[in-house]
């Protein structure tokens, strides 16, 4: 009787080792080594194990067309994927338990349904009357959409492929679904690996978009391998702060279309509501009179959008000063007061430094350094800000202020609500050319930052 072979694989990374350790060796993760059977590779269907087929070539040369969509019915959902759910692709959605991921799901589904397309939404977490109730409470429980509890794998294909194949089909959540061809308990990487596959098979052969939730990790990445990412042609991610009603859908993958782009929602009772216009929603609770605010003309992928960093500076009476971010990189932060400190002689070291990005937005692009050195400066200073200019500019270890890209974009947005001017890097005049929205303030360091904040202080406190 031959003996059965096993390895010990990682949940946290997917690396295969021949022996248990206490710490995997490739991601450094402790206690995440796992004993499963070992096995070969899945084979295709109707192929045996070791047998290829000849795969026809084609020339590069030829006609591209573009990939059919299907519509989702929401407008920001269509935005982040790129035009709408491309037939025979698999999207991974990935949030915070209640974040409201099967919210957004189930009312993407009614929508897909009412333009007469057919939608299978399977769960693996909650009973089907779970799910009706939720449709009810959103008002969709007249919607046409198939529903299921099941998490076998191959009775969940074998259903959807015993008629015509659905639009979309949505698997909430892909940790928790298993197939008999893996011995090893669900939620493992070999499962979880081996049950994307046989979806994303299903899809390619079928012209079903397929959309899987995946549970996320407590640092914010979609727990099991990353491999699963790699296999599929999209990956989204539902963030926001349960603190705050604004809900934000990144796209950080997309083969058919841009990433980095982003959706946004507003949660109320009745479900998610869509938001167009979220540059005038971060800044509509906005005090324009105090300290320490200043408005960032960012970019998400292509939309512009403008929101307030707000930064607190207070002398400490710690010795080692508190250094709190939420919203942002705190290295740069770091980076941004190391310059202050080095080029423009504000001593920080003996002060407790907050920064938050209002709304519960998550920045991450260097664009919004200039706009945190000038709410940290303004803070320190205690000199508002003027209300009617937005900042926008890299900041390099030099001191010097860098152009950034899309520069006509974010005076755009800013015109469009109502601001006048923009203190930007002086390497943007040129590309906002003769005639731009607003006009542009050109600072070409950090040092010149500091100084023109500090001479409107002195006005005021001449006035």
């Amino acid at each position: 009787m031959a003996r059965r072979s096993s390895q010990y694989i990682c949940q946290a990374c997917g690396a295969v080792s021949p022996k248990w350790a206490g710490r995997c060796e490739a991601c450094g993760t402790w206690n995440s080594l796992v004993e499963e059977s070992g096995g070969g590779p899945l084979a295709a269907p109707g192929l045996k194990p070791g047998k290829g087929r000849v795969v026809e070539l084609q020339p590069l040369a030829g006609t591209a067309e573009d990939a059919p969509r299907t519509p989702s019915g929401m407008g920001e959902l269509d935005r982040v994927t790129g035009g709408g759910f491309v037939r025979g692709s698999a999207i991974l959605i990935g949030g915070d338990p209640g974040i409201g991921k099967s919210t957004l799901l189930i009312q993407a589904a009614a929508a897909v349904a009412s333009t007469g397309g057919k939608v299978v939404y399977v769960s693996g977490e909650e009973a089907i009357g779970q799910i009706r109730l939720r449709a009810e409470r959103l008002a969709l429980g007249d919607a046409a959409v198939s529903l299921a509890a099941e998490t076998r794998i191959e009775d969940i294909l074998a259903t959807v492929s015993s008629g015509p194949p659905p639009d979309v089909l949505i698997i909430d959540s892909i940790q928790t679904m298993w197939t008999d061809a893996v011995d090893s308990t669900p939620g493992t990487v070999t499962q979880i690996r081996a049950t994307a596959q046989s979806l994303i098979r299903f899809a390619k052969k079928s012209g079903t978009t397929v959309i899987l939730v995946g549970h996320v990790t407590k640092d914010g990445q979609i727990a099991g391998p990353r491999v699963v990412e790699h296999m599929v042609d999209a990956v989204l991610y539902f963030e926001g702060d349960g603190a705050h009603r604004f809900r934000i859908l990144r796209s950080v993958k997309n083969r058919f279309g841009a990433t980095d782009e982003i959706g946004v929602f507003e949660m109320s009772g009745r479900g998610l509501i869509e938001v167009p216009n979220p540059s005038a929603l971060f800044l509509g609770d906005r005090d324009a009179a105090s300290p320490g605010a200043a408005v960032f003309a960012g970019m998400e992928g292509t939309r512009p959008l403008l929101v307030e960093m707000q930064a607190l500076v207070a002398p400490s009476p710690l010795g080692t000063p508190r250094r709190a971010v939420v919203g942002w990189d705190s290295n740069r932060l770091s980076m941004v007061l190391a310059v202050l400190d080095a080029h423009c002689g504000l001593k920080l070291s003996g002060h407790d430094i907050y920064l938050n990005v209002a709304g519960g937005m998550r920045i991450i692009e260097p664009a919004a350094d200039l706009a945190a050195a000038a709410a940290l400066v303004s803070s320190l200073a205690q000199n508002p800000l003027p209300s009617d200019a937005v900042f926008f500019g890299e900041v390099s270890l030099s001191g010097a202020v860098r152009a950034v890209a899309h520069a006509s974009a974010r005076l755009r947005e800013a015109q469009k609500l109502g601001f006048a001017r923009a203190v930007a890097p002086a390497g943007n005049t040129a590309e906002a050319g003769d005639a731009p929205p607003i006009p542009i303030e050109p600072v070409d360091s950090l040092a010149g930052l500091v100084a023109r904040i500090a001479s409107d202080a002195r006005v005021r406190r001449d006035e």
